[in-house]
């Protein structure tokens, strides 16, 4: 080692120098010297090295070198130069003053230590950043993880900072912080209830970025912009932004309409009633006018030659109504929505459809349509259900059918009309 606060303080002592201030002056002068280098070195990595760095990244085409610039991680990291300059001349040039030299070193070190962490986080800033681009990021979200890994990174920068202070090894503050862990369980509760939960629904696919979700406990009806260690964040669909623990997704039900994205179409299942007081046998003038409609002329040509096979077969007595088979109004209009529907383009072919009668209430009959809309976007989705629904409840009076509905003051008023004229 060079002691140069030694040959400092000599050379100030031959010159009638008191060996006190002949030492200050030494520890001045170094202190000075080594300043100036690691001022040096600090210019040399951000005004040369830095910038040429930089430099390079922006005439590259590779997109992740960028988000290392937008981190500034590697600003955070060149910080750490001119500190590691200043210990390490300290320890050359600084070994006559041990006592200063002591205080230098560790004073350096939580310096350093800072400079790590906040690197750390820069860093895994960065790593969120670059996975988020991935197309994986949209079904294994790890900012959850990553937020629990800068937990980790400041809890190890304190503890040794405090092992810096304390003068003891770091592994004897762990151990005494035994007594700690309640108090650290009690402090951490939503980080450890956050962690688990979303290890729990990042390994079962629960719920992504992007998904639909309904949670009607937390007034939440919308699409999840953020996964978050203690929280998630939903944009509902009036804009306003829902906040709900990570942990609640695992405690309590919620809905996730994602599945329904990645199938073949959203479902359409809604019903109207028909008065059962409508609802007869067709008559031949019914069948004639019934042909007349596109979808269905097929369907009851071929019907009526069903019918009349089997009731020739089965020598039926036509003389009465309930005797053999004949076709209802009901039965054909529930033909034409089946054909209607598989005959409309935004309807899918390859999912469920089917037209049903529920089960009858004093309110009439329902019917009930049961298919998929092909376009499941909700705008889209509502209009082609709406277009559909006021086609068949237009549709229902040809078919010599009335839909039930309650009546109201302008029924009863419609009623008296004629007795009081």
């Amino acid at each position: 080692m060079i002691d140069l606060l030694g040959a400092v303080a000599s050379f100030w002592g031959r010159h009638g120098v008191s060996e006190d201030l002949a030492l200050l002056i030494a520890v001045v002068a170094v202190l000075t010297l080594v300043t100036l280098c690691s001022w040096a070195v600090n210019l040399v990595f951000k005004r040369l090295i830095l910038v040429g760095i930089k430099q390079f990244i922006q005439k590259t085409e590779a997109q992740w070198d960028d988000l290392l610039v937008k981190w500034r991680v590697l600003d955070k990291l060149v910080v750490a130069a001119p500190v590691i300059a200043f210990y390490l001349l300290s320890s050359v040039f600084l070994i006559g003053a041990p006592l200063l030299l002591n205080l230098i070193v560790n004073v350096s070190a939580i310096v350093i230590i800072v400079i790590g962490v906040n690197v750390t986080d820069a860093a895994l800033d960065f790593v969120l950043d670059l996975y988020s681009h991935w197309k994986i990021a949209q079904s294994f979200p790890i900012k959850s993880f990553i937020q629990v890994a800068k937990v980790l990174s400041y809890l190890v920068g304190i503890i040794l900072v405090v092992a810096i202070f304390a003068d003891k090894s770091p592994v004897y503050i762990l151990s005494g912080m035994g007594a700690l862990t309640a108090v650290l369980m009690l402090i951490f509760k939503d980080p450890i209830l956050g962690l688990v939960a979303g290890i729990q629904l990042t390994r079962n696919n629960m719920i992504q970025l992007g998904d639909w979700i309904e949670m009607p406990k937390y007034q939440a009806d919308g699409d999840v912009i953020d996964l978050g260690l203690t929280t998630v964040k939903v944009k509902n669909w009036d804009n306003t932004v829902t906040t709900i623990p990570t942990y609640a997704l695992i405690s309590d039900s919620f809905k996730n309409w994602r599945y329904m994205s990645e199938s073949g179409g959203r479902r359409i299942k809604r019903a109207f009633n028909i008065d059962l007081n409508s609802v007869r046998f067709c008559t031949e003038e019914m069948l004639q006018r019934f042909s007349k409609v596109q979808y269905i002329a097929e369907y009851i040509a071929d019907k009526q030659q069903e019918i009349l096979k089997h009731n020739e077969e089965h020598k039926v007595d036509l003389h009465s109504l309930a005797n053999g088979r004949r076709m209802t109004n009901l039965g054909v209009l529930r033909a034409y929505m089946e054909a209607y529907l598989r005959n409309h383009p935004m309807i899918s072919k390859e999912l469920t459809l089917m037209v049903r009668q529920l089960e009858p209430t004093e309110h009439g009959l329902p019917v009930e349509v049961y298919c998929f809309s092909a376009d499941k976007r909700w705008v889209y989705y509502e209009k082609i259900q709406a277009d559909i629904y006021d086609h068949l409840i237009a549709v229902v009076p040809i078919f010599d059918l009335r839909l039930f509905q309650r009546p109201s003051g302008r029924d009863f008023m419609e009623q008296r009309q004629p007795d009081r004229a």
